[in-house]
């Protein structure tokens, strides 16, 4: 993908991530790389007990802001044809040599979820674990998801819940215990100094776009951190909120257009 082809709020975020790559991979990796690559969310809640995904093993699959490909490097091991897509080249950087290291290949793409070039009906599977879904338009990644997979196949992302942002106020570290951001307006696009642009959208909106894009809800799992969970992401008093109300979920949708 080409500069120009980036909408303004996908170029922004392609610089915010080539400046905070090699921190984020810093803090966070060691955590990523403990979990084995297939766990969901801030506390890596293992895909062994949420079985979001399923077997893979000879699938097409798709992971959308794959960063250093954590993901993708433990789902090639089982079998799955992967392609990494990031909107960071830096974030691609991170992943080849994560990618040598385990002596694996697949193929890595520099582009925007929103528009990612590939080609149509070319995935069984595409996921992505708070990444590409985070930090786009849904209203772009959504309809481009919809043409990247083929019929029946399985769309699957982790995200911060619309709740969480109600109570988060801005410019605070952590969530309160009170509603504080408006439910119509205040979720769909947060933009703080240099940090990258995030995107949500009330629960009603993303049952619209999914059936709008021909997506079928198969599920829609809230996560719930264990009493003694720790993250790099997140303190012990945000993860005390996480367990009384639903900071994190993965939506599970299936592609029916014929």
């Amino acid at each position: 993908m080409s500069e120009q082809e980036l909408t303004p709020d996908a170029a922004i975020n392609r610089e915010r991530w080539d400046e905070q790559s090699d921190e984020y991979q810093s803090r966070h990796g060691a955590q990523l790389e403990e979990s084995g690559g297939t766990a969901w969310g801030v506390w890596q809640i293992p895909e062994s007990e949420l079985r979001v995904l399923g077997d893979v093993a000879g699938l097409d699959v798709l992971e959308l802001g794959c960063g250093a490909a954590q993901w993708s490097i433990a789902l090639a091991g089982l079998g799955a044809r992967m392609t990494g897509l990031d909107n960071s080249s830096r974030q691609l950087e991170h992943a080849r040599k994560a990618m040598e290291q385990a002596g694996v290949e697949f193929p890595l793409v520099h582009a925007s979820a929103e528009s990612t070039g590939l080609e149509d009906s070319s995935f069984d599977v595409v996921f992505c674990d708070i990444g590409a879904m985070t930090f786009t338009d849904p209203h772009n990644s959504v309809s481009e998801v919809g043409r990247l997979l083929r019929p029946g196949g399985l769309f699957a992302f982790s995200a911060l819940t619309p709740i969480v942002d109600l109570a988060w106020p801005e410019g605070e570290e952590e969530p309160s215990e009170r509603l504080v951001v408006d439910y119509w307006e205040g979720i769909r696009r947060f933009s703080e100094p240099g940090e990258p642009i995030a995107f949500n959208l009330p629960y009603g909106e993303w049952i619209a776009l999914f059936r709008k894009h021909g997506f079928t809800i198969e599920d829609l799992i809230e996560l719930r951190p264990a009493a003694d969970a720790t993250s790099s992401y997140r303190t012990e008093s945000t993860r005390e909120w996480a367990r009384r109300w639903p900071m994190e979920h993965i939506w599970r949708v299936r592609l029916q257009r014929p």
